[in-house]
């Protein structure tokens, strides 16, 4: 049986190309604009957080910018604004989402530089925000978020690492250029194995998630949107480093722990904690960049959603769910 999220899927490298070849300009030019910003916010939330989460910590490997990584209504009611030249990009599929609106106010109110990244061009957000980049997504109906996901982070790791005109920065811009034809290749190499996963873990009820650098945003996404909403798992994610305070105590046999590992020099962690848990007889599940992709390590959380997807998707199949759907949550309502 195939479910609405299937066709998303599917549409998620003509998303890319659709919005590197639309949006492309724009992009460059509030790279060029936000350049000189005292301080840059990214603001999320849900999959769009973790979005934010990844671009930071793909940034912050690299160069040494002031970037903060908040929700809508942290950043509304709890942060403290000090320079009016600092520029607040925020992320919402939907251009509507309540808590990343009333932030995208509040900074509009102090002055600041605005960005709006969203697949709604006629959203609130889009018509509010100094300046708006839409991800050429199409209609999305899947509440846990695929293509729109992939052209979010598409936009940031573009307008962010596009501030930057070194040998690190010149890689990754042609390495976005190449990922329309990377997904695609994902796509349909690793739906069979993923779905053959899917089914052996089909019957566990909770599942931790693990990451280190970029990799923990897509952690962060995989445990609180894929697994939680899409296939109605328990989950939590967490930094490899803190593997030692709080999941080292409660890791036992037969326990499924999925470690995402790109070769990044924090993943050094990442290992660490995997040998660790094999010991102890947990379930490993481990995606490694190395096995699906040659592109940078820092592209991993492109390349490892792929065949999470496709995991979460058969995953919640084998369980009877639609992992398109939702029980509580809307896009916009809360």
């Amino acid at each position: 049986m195939k479910y609405g999220m299937f066709n998303e899927l599917m549409e998620q490298p003509e998303s890319l190309r659709r919005t590197l070849k639309s949006e492309g300009d724009r992009m460059a030019r509030i790279s060029n604009e936000i350049l000189e910003c005292r301080r840059i916010y990214l603001v999320g939330c849900g999959s769009s957080l973790s979005t934010c989460y990844s671009a930071r910590d793909a940034i912050a490997m690299n160069y040494e910018v002031n970037m903060d990584v908040m929700t809508g209504y942290e950043f509304y009611y709890h942060r403290q604004i000090d320079y009016s030249d600092s520029a607040v990009i925020f992320t919402s599929q939907s251009g509507e989402t309540a808590d990343t609106l009333a932030a995208l106010r509040r900074a509009n109110e102090l002055g600041l530089r605005t960005v709006t990244i969203t697949n709604e061009p006629g959203s609130t957000m889009a018509s509010e925000s100094m300046e708006t980049i839409v991800t050429r997504c199409g209609r999305e109906e899947a509440i846990l978020g695929t293509k729109t996901y992939m052209t979010q982070l598409l936009a940031l790791y573009r307008i962010l690492f596009g501030m930057y005109s070194d040998e690190k920065s010149d890689e990754i811009m042609g390495e976005l250029e190449k990922l329309p034809g990377e997904v695609e290749d994902l796509l349909r190499r690793t739906e069979v194995e993923c779905r053959d996963l899917a089914e052996e873990y089909s019957g566990e009820d909770i599942f931790y998630c693990m990451g280190s650098g970029p990799n923990y945003g897509l952690a962060y996404k995989l445990a609180m949107t894929m697994l939680m909403e899409g296939a109605l798992k328990h989950s939590c994610p967490l930094y490899s480093g803190e593997f030692r305070h709080g999941l080292i105590e409660r890791v036992e046999e037969g326990v499924p722990v999925i470690f995402l590992e790109s070769g990044l020099p924090g993943d050094e962690l990442t290992e660490r904690a995997l040998r660790f848990c094999e010991k102890l007889g947990a379930e490993n599940l481990v995606f490694r960049m190395s096995d699906y992709s040659d592109l940078n390590g820092l592209m991993s959380p492109f390349v490892l959603a792929v065949p999470l997807e496709w995991f979460v998707y058969y995953l919640a199949h084998f369980n009877g769910e639609d992992p398109g759907s939702t029980r509580h949550i809307g896009k916009v309502r809360y």
